[in-house]
């Protein structure tokens, strides 16, 4: 963790976590996450969707309109992490070992 990092950045991401963990017992028609779970494509098409509307938002160089649609893009991806069984940890963890290494340097290390 950063010096910038403060305690609750990362215990909002946990909460948001163990939130979608719960979802998965739910009736699609209760809940809104539970819908996405129960629909994979869908859910995939959310991710598509939000990240479009963030490059929008990003081009127009609307500040709050970034951050809101940014924040909708990592919602949606989080469901497919939880869905798929993975967690942010392991997202975290992929960016701390990419953390110092040139973009090159990572990019060409993927081609191998």
């Amino acid at each position: 963790m950063s010096d910038s990092t403060k305690p609750q950045d990362i215990d909002i991401l946990k909460k948001l976590a163990a939130v979608l963990e719960t979802r998965k017992s739910e009736s699609a028609d209760a809940s809104y996450v539970a819908s996405l779970y129960a629909k994979p494509d869908k859910m995939l098409e959310k991710i598509g969707e939000e990240a479009v509307e963030t490059i929008i938002a990003a081009k127009n160089g609307e500040a709050d309109k970034i951050i809101y649609e940014t924040a909708d893009l990592w919602f949606h991806c989080m469901v497919m992490l939880a869905q798929k069984g993975l967690s942010h940890e392991a997202v975290l963890n992929e960016l701390a070992r990419r953390f110092g290494m040139s973009g090159h340097d990572e990019k060409a290390s993927r081609s191998k």
